[in-house]
This record gives structure tokens, sequence and C-alpha cells, in this order.
């Protein structure tokens, strides 16, 4: 019952905060909220750290930009268009990638997600370095124009609620449990009769199929889409996003979304605000060295917040509830 007031709440907040705050930011944030949710999916639920998810996040991107802007599609196609793409290469990169556990899938995710940047860096339909520019929104179901900022963000925030509920639907079904098990101890899955390979691979494809939605709807709301997205460096700052927040939890990762996002985007408006505070021109510099920042607090959550910060919060909730028991 909490967790269902839980989520109320936060739709509420969801709903109400483009009044406050600037709807393109946080589309940004639910874009990237959605896709860190479904890197977690793979490695907080199934145990597999996959360091290629830049891939699924930036070809669908692509995919989708050249679905609008050249062919013509609607809006509805487009994304449709950028999902099945990435799940092609999910199912591709997952079947090469489950032969080998532990670093070496890890390894093996990256070094083909690499092989896809560099053909997006040569491929024409990318736009190479310049990137793909001015993708159009369009109109949802050929009806409602998606250029004005708020339509497009009650757009977005379905398109994650969406997204979100079928990761809770799937962490919860059998289907999830099996998952669950194969992180905890895969030789007694084997045991147990499951096919464990199948699992992952479905896992992998349904992880890469919704970073495909979050990369699409990314182009869609900024209007173009660069080789930034499928760079190994978009795979790592996933990995920290998922760590920040807390890795398996299911809230987690979008903590960790909002307050990486929130970081790259306000930390040079939070510097002038304190050199304007404290008269120290050093602050205006803070906003060129988010890369130190982000870093920074990387290396305090490994040390302090193992758990990820919604994972310290959890077990601290558990350890309150649990004291008057244990005493009792």
């Amino acid at each position: 019952m909490n967790k269902k007031l839980g989520y109320a709440v936060a739709i509420a907040i969801a709903l109400a905060a483009p009044f406050v705050v600037y709807p393109v930011f946080l589309m940004k944030v639910l874009c990237f909220a959605l896709f860190a949710c479904a890197f977690n999916l793979l490695i907080g639920f199934t145990g597999l750290l996959s360091f290629g998810h830049a891939a699924f996040f930036g070809m669908a991107g692509y995919i989708t930009g050249h679905a609008l802007k050249v062919m013509g599609l609607p809006f509805e196609l487009g994304i449709l268009a950028g999902i099945a793409v990435a799940a092609l290469i999910g199912l591709i990169m997952g079947s090469l990638a489950i032969r080998r556990q532990g670093i070496y899938f890890t390894m093996i995710t990256l070094a083909l997600a690499q092989m896809l940047y560099f053909v997006c860096l040569q491929a024409k339909f990318t736009g190479g370095e310049d990137g793909l520019q001015g993708v159009p929104r369009g109109r949802l179901l050929g009806t409602v124009d998606l250029g004005s900022d708020m339509t497009m963000y009650y757009v977005v925030l379905a398109i994650f609620i969406v997204g979100f509920a079928l990761i809770v639907r799937t962490v919860h079904s059998p289907f999830g449990q099996v998952l669950k098990a194969i992180k905890e101890n895969e030789p007694r899955a084997i045991s147990l009769g499951y096919d464990t390979d199948r699992y992952k691979l479905l896992a992998f494809v349904l992880s890469a199929s919704l970073a495909g939605l979050a990369g699409a709807t990314k182009t869609v709301v900024l209007g173009f889409e660069t080789l930034t997205d499928v760079h190994w460096s978009m795979s790592g700052l996933v990995v920290l996003m998922t760590l920040v927040g807390g890795l398996g939890t299911l809230v987690g990762p979008i903590v960790g979304a909002i307050l990486i996002i929130a970081l790259e985007n306000k930390l040079g408006d939070f510097g002038n605000w304190l050199a304007a505070l404290t008269s120290i021109e050093w602050f205006r510099s803070i906003g060129e060295s988010v890369t130190i920042v982000t870093g920074f607090i990387f290396i305090v959550c490994v040390l302090a917040f193992r758990r990820g910060i919604v994972g310290e919060i959890g077990a601290l909730f558990k350890r309150g509830s649990s004291a008057p028991s244990s005493s009792h």
C-alpha cells in the first residue's frame, strides 16, 4: 500500500513539474531515467553487466530521427522503428555475449558496441560527426501537435510510465523471479531445469528494447542525434546513474538519473550563484568540471553508500522497523 501511495505522489509531482521546471530538461531526465531503469533490469535483477547499452540507446535515436526526418513516418511508427532496431541489435549482441560470463560478457558487449559506434561514424544516414539535425516532432496519432513543449512533456511522461510499469511487472512476474534466481545462483537455476541462457537472452533483448525506447524518445524531444549517444562513455554514464541511485532497486536508477542529469545541466548555474553569494570567482568554473564532480559523487557512493542512495535509505528503514521487534 505504501508503494502505491509513493507512486501516486510521484505521478502527481511529475504532472505538476513542468509548471515549475523547464519542460525540456524534465523530458531529458525522464528519457535517461527510463534508460537507467532498462539497464538496471539487466544488471540489478539478472546480474549481467553490459557495457554496450549506448548501442541500443543511440542507434534507436538515429533510426527514429531518420524515419521521422527523411522517410516522413509518423511519430508512433518512428518510435517503433527505433525500438525494433534496438531489439534486433540486442538479440544479435546478446546471442554472442551470453556465451561468456563475468568480465568476458562485459568486454564482448563493449567491443560490439564500439563496432557499432564506428559504423555510425562512417554511415551517411547518421550524418557522421555532424550528427542528425532538425528531427521533427510530428503529431501524435496524426492530430495532437507535439511542437509544444508542454504537450510533448506529457507524452514523454506517459511513455516513461508505461516503460517503468513494464519493468515493475517483469520483475514481479515468474519470469522475473527466475532472473533473480540466475543472479543469485545460476548453477542451481540450471539444476532446477531452467534454460538460463534463454532467460538471459530474453532479459537482454527486453532491456535493449526499453533502452531503445528511451533513446528514440530523447531524439524526438531534442530534435537531433549525435555520436555522443553511441559512444562508450554513454554506457559508463548509465552505469554511474544506476550505481549512485541504487543497484537492484526499482526507483534507484530514476534517482541516479535525476542527480546526474541535474548536475550536468545545472552545475554551472549553481556555480554562478555561489560566486555571486561568496564573491569567489573560482566557483564560476565549476560548470566546466562536471565530470570531476560526478566522479567525486561516484567515489563517495562507492565508499559510503554501497547500496546506492535508495538502497541505503531502504536498508535504514528496514533496520528501524526491525529494531523494536528484536528488542521485544
